[in-house]
Formats: structure tokens, C-alpha cells, sequence
């Protein structure tokens, strides 16, 4: 089968998700193009003569153009690869602008269908504003199938939408064999003492992620114990959350470490991970964690608990509830037993939910049968 990848390139869950999966396709023997305005930052070191392939879209400047159109622009080189590459389907992850270039390339060509994938925002924020909610409905509705990440983001896309269409329930995976728990006591010692508990926090760091929450829950969890926190990813609220964490008094243990490449390490050496998040479609940056045998503690929104088990792989509380959020950490952190008990449950679940080998042959399978809508 021939695919082309539609995604964005930065470190979102959507572009890393897009990226990983078409690793995983390419690898099971398929032809996968990747086409973006910038190659996937996950893609460096995988591509080669056999693929996966990648396609840069260019841009143009007009003087009546007052702003870019990346949408056309897209459509214009899917285009371009579809008819030089015989591509049969289009894979297109997020609905503005992916989706509906796509959906513009199969129109001027007629030799491809549309699959998208939604992710979260791309339907709870960025296609509930005025300006884009009609689009956003119109690629939904006018893909030949369409998937989420979530059974929570399946159904509330069918609600605020008001489309009837079935949405097929594919939730992100995670390699087990990257994500896992780094035991080299010399490495951890580059960001924390033997005797302080290491907190994580993963995000792009929009207002929806709430990384004020996670400077709050670690100044309260710092107070009672020797602790350190490391923020990972860069966004509008890191300066914000800067600046609370020099007003709580811990700035000398919090440690902003910008978009730092190295995730997977970095979670391999944590003691817990945090994830306050307003809204979630799913949760991957807690999957990763989990993998990584590290304990949860997270709002319980959108579709985070069905990727952290109450009790079981974490523990979830209230949105904003930082009180409780703090509580657990503690509770988490204290407890040896419950500790190691709840890690290892993370990994257990991770390796038989969230694997590669379960959830990739469910996107093949919905491939051929998008594909065969043609036949």
C-alpha cells in the first residue's frame, strides 16, 4: 500500500503520534510519503532509500496575499506525490489545515481517499472557533473514514459537531522498548540528589496543560520533602510558570529545560509524572511515563482515565483540585511498596494496551478498508 502522512512537525502529540505510526507502517513493508511544510522532528534517522519518504511543501509570497495559505500549499504537493508516487490513501492527522488539503488533493485528483485521524484540538479548540467550526465539520464529514484517539474525543466530536458518522476508536501506542526505566544512578544525578524525589512535567505549555497547577502541586510536595521538578517543552505559560515558581520560593529546584530531545530519558529517571491538564484527548505524554515505570498523578479530563487507571497506575483528581494533586504525590512518593506496585502496574499496562503491535495493525486494517471504498 501506498500512504501519504499529513502532520504537523513539531514535538505535539499529534505530529509525534503521526510520526511513530508511520515508522511502524513503513517498517511492516508499506510505501509512506510524509508531506509537511518541515520534516517531523521524530523522523530524523528513520528515512532512507526504502523510506519513509519526505515532501516539503513550499511556501509563496504575493503582495495580494496578506497571510499564507498552508492548506492550499499542501493540497498543491499531495497533489504533486499522489500522481508522481500512485499513493491510494491519504492519511491526514488533524482536521485544519491536514484534512482538508487532503481532501482538496483527492478532489483534483480522484485517486486517493481520506483518512483522518483526530487528536483533540484540533476539534475542542481550534474547530470550535467561529472561523474555522463550519471547516472543521466539513473535513469531518467529508473524510472516507475518520478515527480519534479516545472514546472521550470520539464522542464529543459527534456532540459538538452534530455529525452522525461512525468515528473509530484507535488510541496512541507507545514503543515499550524506547520508553523504559533507566537505572544508571550516575544519570539521574545530573538533575537531582540520591536523596530527592524527581517530578516530571511534559507539555507544549498552552493555558489547557495548566503548568501553573504543576508549579503549585510541586511547591506543596517540596515542603514536606526533598524534591526537584523538571519542566520539559516550551510554550505561552512557561514564562508564567517561571515566574510562580520564583513566588513560591522554589525556582532553585524547578528546572525549565525548554523542548529537550532527550524525553525518554529523562522520564526513565523520574519519580512521578504530572499532568494537571484543563482537557486531554488522551493523555500520550502519561503513556510515556507509564512505560517508563513511572506512577501518574493527573486531572481527571477528557481522555486521561483511559490511560490512567484510578489507584491502579496513578491517581487522578478534580481539575485545578492542586490540594489533592499534592496529596497523592506525597501518598505516591512515601510509599515505597505502593510506589514500585503502581509502576510496575504503568508498564504492565503500557506493554499490554499500548503497544505498537496492538494498536499499528488496527490502523492497517482501517487503511485497507478506507482503500477498498474505491474498488
Amino acid at each position: 500500500m501506498k500512504i501519504a502522512v499529513l502532520c504537523h512537525a513539531s514535538a505535539g502529540g499529534s505530529g509525534v503520534v503521526a510520526t511513530e505510526l508511520g515508522v511502524q507502517v513503513a517498517r511492516a513493508g508499506h510505501e509512506v510519503h510524509f508531506v509537511g511544510s518541515a520534516q517531523p522532528f521524530r523522523l530524523a534517522g528513520h528515512g532512507s532509500m526504502r523510506g519513509p519518504y519526505f515532501h516539503q511543501v513550499s511556501g509563496y509570497a504575493y503582495a495580494l496575499f496578506d497571510q499564507p495559505y498552508p492548506e492550499l500549499a499542501a493540497a498543491n504537493t499531495l497533489t504533486e506525490v499522489i500522481q508522481e508516487h500512485g499513493v491510494e490513501l491519504s492519511h491526514a492527522h488533524y482536521a485544519i489545515p491536514h484534512a482538508t488539503a487532503a481532501i482538496h488533493a483527492r478532489a483534483m485528483t480522484g485517486k486517493t481517499r481520506v483518512m483522518t485521524t483526530l487528536h483533540g484540538t484540533d476539534v475542542t479548540l481550534v474547530g470550535l472557533e467561529p472561523a474555522f467550526r463550519h471547516t472543521t465539520r466539513h473535513a469531518i464529514e467529508r473524510s472516507d473514514h475518520v478515527t480519534a484517539v479516545s472514546a472521550y474525543l470520539a464522542q464529543h466530536t459527534q456532540e459538538v459537531f452534530g455529525v452522525e458518522r461512525e468515528i473509530e476508536v484507535i488510541h496512541n501506542f507507545v514503543d515499550s522498548e524506547r520508553f523504559v526505566r533507566v537505572t544508571d544512578p550516575a544519570v539521574r544525578a545530573r538533575f537531582a540528589h540520591p536523596d530527592e524525589a524527581l517530578l516530571v512535567h511534559v507539555s507544549n505549555f498552552r493555558p489547557v496543560k495548566r503548568a501553573a497547577d504543576v508549579v503549585q502541586v510541586f511547591a506543596r510536595v517540596a515542603s514536606e520533602i526533598p524534591a526537584r521538578l523538571l519542566m520539559i517543552g516550551d510554550g505561552p505559560e512557561r514564562p508564567r510558570a517561571f515566574e510562580l515558581a520564583q513566588q513560591l520560593g522554589v525556582i532553585g529546584r524547578t528546572h525549565f529545560l525548554g523542548s529537550f530531545p532527550d524525553v525518554e530519558t529523562v522520564l526513565g529517571i523520574s519519580d512521578l509524572f504530572l499532568l494537571p491538564s484543563q482537557q486531554e484527548s488522551f493523555g500520550l505524554a502519561a503513556l510515556e511515563a507509564m512505560s517508563c515505570e513511572v506512577p501518574v498523578v493527573a486531572a481527571r479530563a477528557g481522555g486521561i482515565p483511559e490511560v490512567v487507571e484510578e489507584g491502579v497506575t496513578g491517581f487522578l483528581a478534580d481539575v485545578g483540585d492542586v490540594d489533592r494533586m499534592a496529596d497523592a504525590a506525597l501518598r505516591v512518593l512515601r510509599n515505597r511498596d505502593l510506589y514500585v506496585q503502581m509502576g510496575a502496574a504503568g508498564r504492565e499496562a503500557a506493554i499490554s494496551r499500548f503497544h505498537p503491535r496492538l494498536i499499528v495493525p488496527q490502523y492497517l486494517r482501517a487503511y485497507e478498508r478506507t482503500v477498498e471504498l474505491v474498488c
